[in-house]
């Protein structure tokens, strides 16, 4: 337990915090894993901190300012970073990887009896349901499309037609208005 508080002194501060590292170390944990976790809730219980949040009874708007500020933080590298989806804010990806040592966190505090509910929540599955039964979790996992090369990135042309009514102007991959003047 010496090891966390020394390389995060804020678990320290919070005695089941370093208690639910060290459960999660005995049971084996990689060295990666147990970093990741002790990293992610030290940032979490920092903001408590800086907010002056009792993490024990903290609710789920605490949580959603933890989201907020990790949505709105700014990239490490600045403006160096030039992508069309680029911005303030960490990704998608990175916020559902914060969030998992603080869910975890809180049920194991829920297991241990300091709390009646979990503030994070998860998505969830519910059969028979609307969109395959999912439920949203607090923040909604983004995927990215695969990026599909154009006639001039792959160099194969692709087949060119006029668009149908019948399906929708699409033709071989191709979105055409009707007015544009490639069908005579």
């Amino acid at each position: 337990m010496m090891v966390f508080t020394e390389k995060w002194p804020v678990l320290g501060r919070y005695e089941q915090a370093a208690v639910w590292l060290t459960v999660w170390t005995d049971l084996g944990r990689a060295p990666r894993t147990i970093d990741a976790y002790g990293r992610g809730l030290a940032e979490y219980l920092t903001m408590c901190e800086r907010e002056s949040v009792d993490p024990v009874t903290a609710n789920r708007a605490h949580i959603a300012a933890y989201v907020r500020e990790l949505s709105s933080r700014p990239h490490r590298r600045g403006a160096n970073v030039i992508s069309i989806d680029s911005g303030a804010g960490l990704a998608n990806a990175t916020i559902q990887q914060r969030l998992v040592p603080v869910r975890l966190f809180y049920d194991f505090l829920m297991e241990e009896g300091l709390r009646d509910s979990n503030p994070v929540g998860r998505g969830r599955y519910t059969p028979g349901r609307r969109n395959g039964g999912q439920q949203r979790g607090l923040v909604p996992r983004l995927t990215k499309l695969p990026w599909i090369p154009g006639e001039q990135q792959s160099g194969v042309p692709q087949k060119r037609g006029c668009p149908s009514p019948r399906k929708g102007g699409l033709i071989c991959g191709n979105v055409r208005r009707y007015d544009d003047g490639a069908c005579a």
